[in-house]
């Protein structure tokens, strides 16, 4: 009986031991609200939680910057050129920043954009036009991340894009190619058929033509941004045609390489090309991306970034033409440096009248210049250029403001606006409001306007509208 007792005893003591242990344990002052925990208990920042702001209210801490690159950063190119703007991020402002090269545009490319915004990486930079629709996708997932996306032309609430008229420099560009050509045959290796390129080859033939009248521009289309053996071949095709300047969209350094094995010369795109490839490259239109990233990230610490579309020009800094080669005459050079100063101050533009089409249609007449809006849509070649372009040349309304690089004009009398209504103008409700819009206008600021009216929802709309 005894035993049993004692038993009975151990077992009540150790039902209690287990019912204290079990007990909730009792709750401790919490910190008042300005009253921080000691630095020793907060959590340490890790690569994928972005460290505090410190006391003294510096954000560059905590700001993390990521790169998604479409080549290499190796390409020696535009890849290339936007590594060299993120190692300036780390080194002028000293943020953490981190890359992601060689992503395909497409599937992949969302997946790679979305890890990163995961990750808190803010602003994240998507550095090819192929990105533009994985970008857009991502950034409706991340209200509150920033995204750069470079190049292309959708924009969000939280999605910028930065571009810049890099046709300035390779209409420098083709000053020098036009003045060094002996067979006057300039080869062009072309990546996409894209408004993006297109500009850069018109410009490009703008400028030989204007020291040349006699040069044309041959392209060959490779359909790739980084493919090295496509590139050469291309170059090759082009050496073989008679090409003696050679010049390129994409991003390596194979078509220099194939024209210097030939004893030719050439121009180079995005980085000088002639510090990898040596003086036979003439020069190069340059990116410098480095300032308007840093302005954007230095907003973005502040809490001051809005959404925005840039196009910067020559004056801005953003892009340049490479120094010229020693193989350049100085009385060239001199040319050079005025076109590029006419730039800069606004006495020239690039795209201005009598300008006509490779079709022998004329695009613009003499004192006007296309706007902002038609060179971003430009899908033909010019007068000079030998190649398959999207649509051929048409007439265009330009602007009678000749070096208003904006894009606007005061100039009223040319503008034609026109209105598709899905009801008649008699309605007496929807369309009838948007027509008295459309008579005001027309009555206040001169225009020519016209309207469709009784226009269904569908097919038939796109026929309208493209009319």
């Amino acid at each position: 009986m005894r035993t049993k007792l004692f038993a009975l005893l151990a077992l009540l003591v150790v039902l209690a031991m287990v019912v204290v242990a079990c007990a909730p344990a009792a709750p401790t002052e919490a910190p008042a609200a300005d009253q921080p925990t000691a630095a020793s208990e907060q959590p340490a920042a890790t690569a994928e939680q972005p460290s505090a702001p410190t006391a003294s209210g510096d954000a560059t801490a905590g700001t993390k910057v990521g790169f998604v690159y479409v080549a290499p950063v190796g390409d020696m190119g535009w890849t290339w050129a936007h590594d060299q703007a993120r190692q300036a991020l780390e080194k002028d402002l000293g943020v953490e920043t981190t890359y992601v090269e060689n992503v395909p545009e497409g599937p992949d490319a969302e997946r790679v954009i979305r890890d990163l915004a995961q990750k808190g990486y803010n602003p994240i930079f998507t550095t090819s036009f192929g990105f533009m629709d994985p970008t857009i996708n991502v950034a409706s997932e991340f209200p509150d991340t920033n995204f750069v996306h470079i190049s292309g032309y959708k924009t969000a609430d939280n999605v910028s894009t930065v571009f810049g008229g890099i046709e300035e420099a390779r209409y420098l560009s083709g000053l020098v190619a036009g003045s060094m050509t002996e067979s006057n045959i300039l080869g062009y290796v072309a990546a996409f058929p894209i408004p993006e390129v297109i500009r850069g080859i018109n410009a490009f033939a703008q400028g030989a033509r204007e020291v040349n009248p006699d040069a044309e521009v041959r392209v060959v289309w490779t359909n790739t941004w980084f493919g090295p053996p496509q590139e050469k071949e291309a170059a090759e095709a082009l050496l073989d045609q008679g090409a003696d300047v050679i010049t390129q969209h994409q991003d390596t350094t194979e078509p220099q390489k194939a024209a210097a094995d030939r004893g030719k010369l050439s121009i180079g795109y995005d980085s000088d090309m002639a510090q990898f490839v040596g003086d036979t490259v003439l020069t190069s239109p340059i990116w410098n991306w480095a300032p308007k990233y840093e302005e954007i990230v230095k907003a973005i610490q502040a809490g001051t970034y809005e959404s925005e579309a840039y196009y910067g020009h020559m004056k801005d800094g953003i892009f340049d033409l490479a120094p010229l080669s020693d193989r350049v005459p100085d009385a060239v050079k001199q040319l050079v440096e005025q076109r590029k100063q006419d730039l800069i101050d606004g006495k020239f533009a690039v795209f201005c009248g009598p300008l006509n089409g490779a079709n022998g249609v004329e695009i613009l007449a003499a004192g006007k210049c296309m706007t902002l809006d038609e060179k971003l849509s430009m899908d033909f070649f010019i007068d000079g250029v030998k190649g398959e372009a999207p649509a051929e040349g048409r007439t265009l309304t330009g602007e009678d403001a000749p070096f208003d690089m904006s894009g606007n004009s005061d100039a009223m009398s040319d503008a034609k606006a026109a209105f598709v209504y899905v009801g008649p103008v008699g309605d007496l409700g929807w369309s009838y409001a948007h027509d008295q819009g459309r008579i005001k206008m027309a009555e206040a600021l001169g225009v020519e306007t016209a309207y469709a009216e009784l226009v269904p929802e569908g097919p038939d709309a796109a026929r309208v509208i493209r009319d």
